[in-house]
């Protein structure tokens, strides 16, 4: 690690107030969690969706009261809902979330294994807009549903031609269908406007086909985009939706989501098995409420650090990733490397869609000649190969560094 670590040539002392710059290197490496301990020491680990901040205070309020007292038994009660209603009603103008029609569930993806058994059954099919997130590949897989994918256009964003080939195809023989969305779309961070939902809601009841939104990246819209709840368009009214604190607050650990359906759907959301509701965790639940409730200020200041870094990473790959093109995201903290035209893509062959750790081309080749650890594109699906999904949710000392180690060992080729 070089000397300049140590410093910070991109305003630490402007943005002190961003939990992006609070914690050190050393401090960081102490942790015991999957992107800290997964790769040898002197690897920077900008791969999965874990950010390098602190607790937010709320959150940290809300579980110390919680520990203190031996408050560590089942959850119970509405208080994660209402709090996710407010945070929706003030933040994106939308007031549709009705305790009623929302359930508790273990976490996000869980969640969503959940609503498609309601939806669908064994054999049936789930379409996916790839490149997209590697478990909607793993979890639907293993439930034995079958993948069906609609490719992002050449812009990364939905191809409507694309998803209605793909809708008819998963209708095939009659066949029940879900569309899972991700929103905002990861890897490639685009944040769907509110006609290009509206667009997909009717092309989901033209076809008889479901929708099911991801949402949990949903706080994490930067300047210059605006986030619409999937439940907010019109169509979307037998619709399901899964939302979380968990990335925008770094609460993966602790685990609890909800599952939100819409009018029409209500009555399905009724069916979800009971013993589902015992998967979260009590302290889960306590800190994600704590978070949406009281966690707003920590958010913006996270936010201009997000921002801050997004345009730091554009300049920093064009000053040292000549050849790659960085898409600049609209949403999330990850960022989407197109590495293509560097012909890195045709070494290492990888195990396809879904298996997350599994690295080929440029991320091997980054993760073994820079010590940089990023995503690897082929787990995302169809049109993923020769990427890299880079997370950006740290220090500007050590996305700095990460990019000049990449530029160094492309030099060097």
């Amino acid at each position: 690690m070089t000397g300049r670590m140590d410093q910070d040539p991109d305003g630490a002392e402007a943005r002190r107030t961003d939990p992006l710059v609070r914690l050190s290197l050393e401090q960081l490496r102490q942790r015991s969690s999957m992107k800290w301990r997964t790769h040898p020491r002197d690897v920077l680990p900008l791969w999965v969706a874990e950010m390098d901040v602190p607790l937010a205070p709320a959150v940290v309020e809300a579980l110390q009261a919680a520990i203190e007292l031996g408050d560590t038994g089942y959850p119970w009660g509405t208080a994660y809902a209402e709090a996710l209603a407010a945070f929706a009603a003030e933040r994106w103008r939308w007031d549709g979330v009705r305790v009623e029609r929302t359930a508790i569930v273990p976490d996000v993806m869980l969640g969503i294994v959940e609503v498609l058994r309601l939806l669908t059954d064994p054999g049936d099919s789930v379409v996916v807009c790839s490149p997209v997130y590697p478990p909607f590949y793993a979890f639907v897989s293993h439930d034995a549903r079958v993948v069906v994918e609609a490719r992002l256009g050449a812009d990364l964003r939905i191809d409507p031609d694309a998803l209605e080939d793909a809708f008819v195809r998963a209708r095939g023989d009659g066949r029940r269908a879900v569309f899972l969305l991700s929103n905002p779309h990861n890897p490639t961070g685009v944040v769907h406007t509110r006609a290009e939902l509206e667009a997909v809601a009717d092309l989901a009841r033209r076809h008889g086909v479901r929708v099911v939104s991801d949402e949990i990246h949903a706080p994490l819209v930067l300047p210059g985009a605006v986030f619409t709840p999937f439940l907010s368009v019109p169509g979307a009214e037998n619709a399901f939706a899964l939302a979380s604190a968990s990335k925008a607050w770094n609460l993966a650990g602790l685990k609890a989501a909800l599952a939100l359906a819409g009018p029409e759907a209500a009555d399905e959301l009724r069916l979800l098995p009971e013993e589902v509701g015992h998967g979260p965790s009590h302290l889960g639940v306590l800190a994600h409420t704590a978070a949406f409730r009281k966690g707003g200020d920590w958010l913006d200041d996270l936010l201009v650090g997000l921002d801050a870094n997004r345009d730091l990473l554009g300049r920093l790959a064009a000053d040292h990733l000549p050849g790659v093109r960085c898409h600049r995201p609209e949403g999330t903290y990850l960022a989407w490397l197109d590495c293509t035209r560097l012909g890195l893509h045709t070494e290492g062959g990888g195990d396809g869609p879904g298996v997350v750790t599994d690295l080929a081309g440029p991320a091997r080749f980054f993760l073994d000649r820079a010590r940089v650890a990023l995503s690897s594109g082929h787990v995302f699906g169809s049109g993923g190969e020769g990427h890299v999904r880079l997370n950006f949710a740290t220090s500007p000392a050590v996305l700095r560094e990460a990019v000049t180690r990449m530029g160094r060992a492309l030099r060097e080729l």
